[in-house]
């Protein structure tokens, strides 16, 4: 985060509108300057308006409401902080404002105003947030830093430095930790004390425990050994055997098997058996239906040519009346024509 320029009005001591440019030639050229001048002068004022601008708050004045506003500086009726800082993500312009009623001095306080917004030369950016938590939050978010961060790495306050130069030793390192933020390893090296003593005594009770565990001799350690293998070709026996008694009880299951599976069919042989014999007189009937099947077509050509020798024999029966009609009308025509 790097702070670009600074605007404020009416901040404690400092009566009226301020600005410092820290983007000019003699702060960019320097890189480093000092804000010096006599006690009462504001040199604490700037860094307040700094934090004012982003947090709406500072070290030595952590609340600001519509009630209490003790930063307005005497006799006026508003004032403002206005910071512009450049972090990697961009730039941005985050503005604090508060005013009395109408402006008077003796008026009453309204409630501060605050927001975040990008900022763009020439012009008002989009705003980011306008209530006071969210402010706080995108500021957060932009920067890597909230108030007390902020406070203790980059705006070391005056009455925490003051209280640390005036502490003695023994109370330095809680007053070094709450500026810098450092209580994190305290904490760090309690847990690693605690974890240390658990551990320590972990351990204290397993050398209690194998204190009284007696070593075996090498001669012992011998016999255990023989003892050991006798065991493994022991075991290698018996697995052996175990294992053709599981082979005997697989081919003595596989046997029943094979004899139920026998009976099941020597049964089912007899009922087919029986049903063949119930079938029997169906059979021969089909077996002559069958054969009759077989000459149905020899049987359907006889027919047909009795049929047709049938039809051949009236028509030969016929055409015989025809002939002897015809006859006895050749007669008749003979003996008119002898007549004649």
């Amino acid at each position: 985060m790097k702070i670009l320029q600074l605007r404020f009005k009416n901040i404690n001591s400092l009566v009226g509108e301020w600005q410092v440019d820290f983007t000019e030639p003699a702060y960019a050229a320097d890189g480093i300057f000092a804000i010096t001048g006599p006690t009462g002068s504001g040199k604490s004022s700037i860094l307040d308006a700094i934090c004012l601008a982003l947090f709406g708050k500072t070290p030595r004045l952590p609340i600001i409401s519509a009630s209490s506003n003790e930063i307005m500086s005497r006799q006026t009726g508003d004032c403002f902080a206005e910071v512009k800082f450049s972090t990697q993500s961009g730039n941005y312009r985050c503005h604090w404002e508060q005013h009395k009623a109408r402006g008077a001095v003796d008026g009453k306080l309204s409630q501060p105003k605050h927001e975040i917004s990008e900022a763009q030369e020439g012009g008002q950016g989009k705003i980011l947030a306008s209530k006071v938590r969210e402010v706080a939050q995108v500021v957060e978010e932009k920067t890597g830093m909230d108030f007390d961060r902020f406070t203790r790495s980059v705006l070391l306050a005056q009455g925490s430095f003051a209280a640390f130069l005036n502490a003695n030793p023994d109370e330095r390192s809680p007053v070094l930790e709450q500026i810098t933020g450092a209580e994190i390893y305290t904490n760090i090296s309690l847990h690693v004390h605690e974890c240390f003593a658990r551990e320590k005594a972990q351990l204290d009770l397993l050398k209690a425990e194998s204190s009284g565990i007696q070593f075996l001799s090498e001669e012992e350690v011998k016999m255990l050994t023989v003892a050991a293998a006798a065991q493994v070709t022991g075991e290698k026996l018996l697995v052996d055997r175990n294992n053709t008694v599981a082979q005997a009880i697989q081919w003595c299951k596989t046997i029943a098997s094979l004899e139920q599976e026998i009976l099941m069919l020597d049964q089912a042989a007899l009922t087919i058996a029986g049903d063949l014999q119930s079938f029997e007189p169906q059979r021969q009937k089909l077996a002559r239906a069958l054969q009759a099947t077989e000459l149905e077509g020899l049987h359907a050509q006889l027919v047909s040519l009795r049929t047709a020798q049938q039809n051949e024999l009236a028509a030969l029966a016929g055409s015989e009346k025809q002939r002897v009609v015809s006859e006895q009308a050749l007669a008749a025509s003979e003996i008119a024509l002898k007549s004649n």
